[in-house]
């Protein structure tokens, strides 16, 4: 994970101009482990929707986004800020894309029947850093509770 996580922040490579799915699996995986554990109760529901999330958005296989969420998890608490997912996050995004990674981790949050006042706020403070405004944040929240 260390690698992987020295290669997302690595300068990209000249002439690179699309997002590396990879990389990007691994910056929202991150923000999805970490909210799996904000609630001291991390659920089964609630990683399974993280390596769904991962194949079907980032283009990676099951086996590989089980990869990368055990490395999340070995590593959740080496992650010292969320900044250092966001900021990846938010240079190779756009703001239609980032509020469909918002709504998975509402996704993610609603996967044990549950939001926690203690989810509720982390998934502010992302959406905080990853610079979307109120209304796209309750736009994320009620597609995921429709979907979930």
């Amino acid at each position: 994970m260390i690698e992987r996580l020295k290669k997302l922040f690595a300068a990209p490579e000249p002439g690179k101009t699309e997002p590396d799915a990879h990389q990007l699996a691994i910056a929202a995986t991150a923000l999805m482990v970490q909210l799996s554990r904000v609630d001291h109760n991390e659920d089964e529901r609630e990683l399974q929707t993280i390596v769904d999330f991962a194949v079907e958005s980032h283009q990676v296989t099951r086996e590989e986004a089980e990869a990368i969420l055990k490395d999340a998890l070995d590593h959740a608490d080496d992650a010292t800020s969320l900044y250092e997912f966001t900021g990846q996050i938010n240079e190779q995004l756009d703001q239609s894309s980032k509020q469909a990674l918002l709504e998975s981790i509402w996704r993610v949050a609603f996967a044990d029947g549950r939001i926690d006042k203690y989810e509720e706020h982390l998934i502010r403070r992302m959406a905080d850093l990853l610079h979307l405004n109120h209304r796209e944040y309750m736009q994320a929240r009620h597609r995921a509770e429709k979907t979930g």
